[in-house]
């Protein structure tokens, strides 16, 4: 009897991260590669992801024919249906790439991709903080601020596969300009570059790092916990938009600045239940993302057994 395997890639604008995984989620084996050395050229960058699952496959002596599919995460706009990255905003000349046809010709088995943050999130709900969860939104923290949503058990991606853009929720009217062409936006105020130029200009020190402010916080100093609460305030702010129109029964954030949760959710909880109505308001969990590194990996085995299945 085969025993399938699905090849998981979560392509970043710093590394990708490539895993093999079973069909019950267990993650086989994984690698990585730095981005750095292929970013100016995508033709290299598309090769060293088939090497990488060429690589996999030979290191645990499987064939193509053990693979059920490969499935790829990427940071920006992508066409599911047509398999096509549209435009990778921090990767220069990925604009309508067919990347579905490419890879599929050069590594001879079935090819799926997706935004990376609706993947992180397939991943969330059936292997992380989201099991069982009918409803509920995934909100990712980093240099970015990205969403993904499950909607009636399913995910939902909207008619142009942009749905989810939870970073580009305005808190005000007259922000400062964001790299969407919009003002206000939650990532333009709580972005990793964002709150780290904040945090260097609170405590005068050029080299800190959100790390940093995170064990300062824990060791109880007053301007890193008013940091982060002022953090938390925002981040809960925007998310009370999501609240009143979703009725989520579960949010679940993961991303960089999510490590600094202790510090973060009780604030961010009490602004929803403070600002939403009053029924989705009580009615929302907020829960630390699981999976960590494996998140796009797994979700990625999602991806691809929902496109295969329908599942």
């Amino acid at each position: 009897m085969n025993t399938w395997y699905v090849l998981g890639i979560d392509l970043g604008g710093t590394n990708v991260k490539c895993g093999l995984v079973s069909l019950d989620g267990n993650v086989i084996s994984r690698t990585h590669l730095a981005t750095a050395g292929f970013i100016s050229d995508k033709n290299k960058l598309i090769q060293a992801l088939c090497g990488a699952c060429h690589n996999l496959l030979h290191e645990n002596h499987l064939k193509t024919k053990n693979i059920l599919g490969a499935g790829i995460g990427l940071p920006g706009l992508v066409d599911v249906r047509k398999g096509v990255v549209k435009f990778l905003p921090n990767i220069p000349g990925w604009e309508n790439v067919a990347l579905k046809n490419i890879m599929e010709k050069k590594i001879k088995m079935p090819v799926f991709i997706d935004n990376d943050v609706n993947v992180i999130t397939l991943g969330e709900w059936k292997f992380g903080a989201g099991i069982g969860i009918r409803d509920l939104v995934c909100l990712t923290l980093g240099t970015g601020v990205g969403g993904g949503l499950i909607l009636n058990n399913a995910l939902y991606r909207g008619p142009g596969f942009t749905a989810g853009e939870l970073g580009h929720i305005p808190l005000n009217e007259d922000g400062p300009l964001c790299n969407c062409g919009g003002r206000g936006c939650l990532e333009r105020t709580v972005g990793n570059k964002y709150l780290i130029e904040k945090a260097q200009k609170l405590f005068g020190r050029r080299d800190l790092t959100l790390e940093e402010v995170n064990r300062l916080a824990d060791r109880g100093n007053p301007s890193a916990l008013k940091f982060w609460e002022e953090t938390a305030a925002h981040i809960g702010i925007g998310l009370v938009s999501v609240v009143n129109l979703l009725n989520p029964k579960r949010i679940i954030i993961g991303g960089g600045i999510a490590k600094a949760h202790r510090h973060l959710f009780p604030v961010i909880l009490q602004t929803i239940r403070k600002r939403a109505m009053s029924v989705p308001s009580q009615m929302v969990q907020l829960k630390a993302a699981k999976l960590g590194d494996h998140a796009g990996i797994l979700g990625a085995r999602v991806l691809v057994d929902q496109a295969i299945h329908g599942r």
